[in-house]
């Protein structure tokens, strides 16, 4: 207000607007349609009768910005300043302009439960969602991005049903229905039961719950540890092996990548032969080497994820060169019979103790 211009009373006002005591929802990010920052908006008079219940009143703040190309970003920010002028609406909710980093650490740090609606499967992360678990707040979420990997009862609420529902209207529409539903007779109720004491037992266990599981899982520490842990240290570490001894295991490196550059264009694959046994599929397949040493390949059979199986990869193995001097090579693996044997592709990659593939080298043959 005062940024805006507005009189001395209007700003003294503002520092009373909200009761600590009550129920605080928070709804903060980019607006953007995908996101459905309206969906808590699609019955702005039940919206209304929520927060205005005198016996369980409850406060929102909205905050946010559009990108300045998005006129439909844009428009739904003008939607939830209409809603909260309204002279009804203003003692209840408020929308805080120039969404930045600071004001992001003043929400989370006050809100008791952040509210995230995007469209299922457009939501990246959800990281300001993350940032809540460490100050205490709860989450009511869409089960998309890192909610559909967190949420279980004990630690917050969801929306949807972990399904791609594109931008059905009608879908949004339920959602909003649900939304309402879920902070009308689960949210709300669950903060205003009091023990004798005043204290919100079954909400204090859940944002504990919340605290203790969650935290130590989506914190930046966890992600830095484990990139340093998983990635940085043995990079540092294949480095330093890589140069030692004048660049030894570097230059054997360089002299595999050679022989793939020379014969990787006239590898090929050969007859295929599929035997069903005892529950499984016997594959053998002929490969052509054509020179290449079979200790520089790694060939594998492979099936996709299709008509409900999971994804199967597993690597064959070498029997031994065929007696026709043809540089080919005979390979065999056992899979499971469940599935059809036309599901199953052999293939070819290179391979070289120390070297990551597909990163470093990215050539892959598939059997036609």
């Amino acid at each position: 207000y005062a940024a805006a211009g507005a009189s001395a009373d209007t700003v003294e006002a503002a520092k009373h607007l909200f009761d600590p005591d009550k129920l605080t929802l928070g709804f903060a990010r980019r607006f953007a349609s995908y996101k459905r920052p309206n969906l808590l908006l699609q019955d702005p008079e039940r919206l209304l009768r929520l927060l205005s219940n005198p016996q369980r009143p409850v406060q929102l703040i909205i905050a946010g910005k559009a990108h300045p190309a998005d006129s439909a970003g844009q428009a739904l920010i003008q939607k939830w300043v209409q809603f909260v002028r309204r002279p009804d609406v203003r003692p209840h909710a408020v929308f805080l302009s120039d969404y930045d980093m600071q004001l992001t650490e003043r929400l989370v740090q006050g809100v008791d439960v952040w509210l995230n609606t995007p469209r299922r499967p457009w939501e990246a992360c959800g990281t300001s969602g993350m940032k809540v678990l460490v100050n205490g707040g709860i989450n009511l979420s869409e089960l998309d991005g890192w909610w559909a990997e967190a949420y279980a009862q004990e630690v917050g609420w969801a929306l949807g049903d972990g399904k791609e529902h594109g931008d059905d209207p009608s879908w949004d529409a339920e959602e909003a229905e649900a939304l309402y539903d879920r902070l009308e007779r689960e949210v709300v109720p669950a903060f205003y039961s009091r023990n004798d004491k005043g204290i919100p037992t079954a909400w204090v266990a859940r944002m504990r719950e919340s605290m203790a599981r969650l935290t130590p899982r989506f914190s930046a520490e966890r992600a830095v540890r484990e990139y340093t842990e998983q990635h940085y240290l043995p990079a540092a570490a294949t480095y330093l092996s890589r140069v030692a001894n004048k660049g030894e295991v570097a230059k054997k490196i360089m002299d595999w990548r050679h022989s793939l550059d020379a014969t990787w264009a006239s590898l090929q694959f050969g007859a295929v032969k599929v035997e069903t046994r005892g529950g499984q599929h016997i594959i053998e397949v002929e490969v052509g080497l054509h020179g290449l040493d079979s200790k520089a390949v790694r060939v594998e059979i492979f099936a996709d994820e299709i008509n409900g199986y999971h994804i199967t990869r597993q690597e064959m193995t070498c029997l031994h060169p065929l007696s026709d001097e043809s540089g080919s090579y005979l390979y065999s693996v056992a899979v499971s019979a469940d599935r059809p044997p036309a599901d199953y592709t052999a293939r070819v990659m290179p391979r070289y103790d120390g070297v990551a593939i597909p990163l470093e080298e990215s050539r892959i043959l598939w059997q036609k």
